[in-house]
C-alpha cells in the first residue's frame, strides 16, 4: 500500500510502498478515507534520536494522527465493529488501565507518549491499525473524508474549552488567542457552549474573517500595545493561548480578571520573564496540556454530527501530500488539510 513515512531520526518523510497490516486479537484494520495534518507532524522530522528513543519512537513509521476511515476487517475478540462501518480514531493514545485514564484523564497517560503517527505507524497510508478498539469512534452520519480533524485539532480545542467553563460567567469575555486550525474551533466552542462574548486574536484577515464567520463577537489584529490594552480592558473570564510566544502569553495572563482562567495550549516556545506575584490572575487558574480525551473526541463528533460546529477543510490527493505540508508550514491553508485517499 501507499504510505508517506519518516524512515530515520533529522530525515525529511518521504512516499514509500509498505504491506498492508493484518489485524490481531483485539485489533482492526481500517480502510482511510481522509487523514488530516498537523504542525505537530513538522516537527517530527527534526526530532533528535535521543529524544525519540525515551519517548519510545521507533524509525521508520508512518505519519498522520487525525483519521477517519471505514472497518476492513477485525482481529479475534473483536465485537461491536461491522465491516464497512465509518469511524474516526482517536487521535491521543492511552492504554485504559493506568491511575490516568481510569479517570478519563487519558490524555495523562504515560502510555500516550507513543501513538498512531508519532512513533507508531498512522494514517497517511490506505490502511491502519487500530490497536485495541477503545479508541475507534462512530461517525454519526459524518464523512469519514473530513472527519479526521474533529479527533485532534477539534478535540484538543474542546478540552481547553471544557476546562475553563467553570471560570466563564454569563454575559462575561472568553479571548481566544491565534484563531486557526485549533483556535477557530474554540471560537465555536464557547459559542455552543457558554453566554461570553468571544474574542479572537490573529494577525491573518482571512482568519479573523473566518473566526467571524463562525460566530466570534469581536476580532483584535494580534497583540500589539494598543490590542494588548484593549485586552486589559476586557477583564477576560478565560484566555485561551493558541499560539504560545512570549507576547501571546504576557498580554493573555494579563487580559485574565481575578479569579479568571488562562490556559495555554500553543507550543511556540515563549517564556514569561517577570516575577510571577502580581502578575498571574488572582484567585485564578493558569494551566496547561497536551492532546484531549476520548470522551473529549466523542462530544466533539457529537456537536458536529448536530450541525453545531463547522469543520473546515482542504482537500489534498495523497500524490500531493508534500505540497499540502508545505501550505501548513506557510500558514496559507484555508481550513485543515485533509489528505484523500
Amino acid at each position: 500500500m501507499r504510505a508517506f513515512r519518516m524512515t530515520g531520526w533529522g530525515n525529511a518523510p518521504s512516499h514509500a510502498e509498505t504491506p498492508v497490516p493484518s489485524p490481531g486479537p483485539g485489533e482492526a484494520l481500517v480502510r482511510v478515507a481522509g487523514c488530516g495534518l498537523c504542525r505537530s507532524d513538522l516537527t517530527m522530522r527534526q526530532m533528535p534520536q535521543a529524544a525519540g528513543e525515551r519517548l519510545g519512537w521507533q524509525m521508520p513509521f508512518t505519519l498522520g494522527h487525525e483519521i477517519a476511515g471505514w472497518i476492513a476487517a477485525t482481529g479475534p475478540g473483536v465485537t461491536g465493529l461491522a465491516e464497512g462501518a465509518p469511524v474516526a480514531l482517536t487521535a491521543s493514545a492511552s492504554c485504559g488501565r493506568c491511575w490516568f485514564c481510569l479517570r478519563g484523564l487519558d490524555n495523562g497517560c504515560p502510555h500516550g507518549r507513543t501513538g498512531r503517527g508519532y512513533g507508531r505507524d498512522g494514517g497517511l497510508a490506505e490502511y491502519v491499525l487500530a490497536s485495541g478498539t477503545r479508541g475507534v469512534l462512530p461517525l454519526q452520519g459524518l464523512d469519514p473524508r473530513h472527519a479526521g480533524p474533529l479527533t485532534d485539532a477539534g478535540a484538543t480545542a474542546y478540552h481547553a474549552v471544557r476546562r475553563a467553563l467553570p471560570r466563564i460567567v454569563p454575559g462575561g469575555t472568553a479571548v481566544v488567542l491565534g484563531a486557526g486550525g485549533l483556535g477557530a474551533f474554540a471560537v465555536q466552542f464557547l459559542r455552543v457552549l457558554t453566554a461570553a462574548r468571544v474574542v479572537a486574536v490573529d494577525p491573518d484577515p482571512a482568519r479573523l474573517a473566518y473566526a467571524e464567520s463562525v460566530g466570534a463577537h469581536e476580532v483584535l489584529p494580534g497583540v500589539d500595545d494598543e490590542s494588548a490594552r484593549l485586552l486589559r480592558r476586557f477583564g477576560a473570564d478565560a484566555v485561551l493561548d493558541f499560539v504560545g510566544t512570549g507576547e501571546t502569553i504576557a498580554a493573555g495572563i494579563a487580559a485574565v480578571r481575578p479569579g479568571g482562567a488562562y490556559g495555554l495550549i500553543g507550543s511556540a516556545g515563549g517564556r514569561l520573564d517577570r516575577p510571577w506575584f502580581g502578575m498571574l490572575p488572582r484567585d485564578g487558574e493558569v494551566y496547561t496540556f497536551q492532546g484531549s480525551s476520548i470522551a473529549d473526541a466523542q462530544e466533539v463528533i457529537a456537536l458536529a454530527a448536530a450541525g453545531l460546529i463547522r469543520n473546515q477543510v482542504e482537500e489534498f490527493p495523497f500524490e500531493k501530500v508534500e505540497e499540502a505540508y508545505e501550505r501548513l508550514a506557510a500558514g496559507t491553508l484555508a481550513g485543515r488539510a485533509v489528505i484523500l485517499f
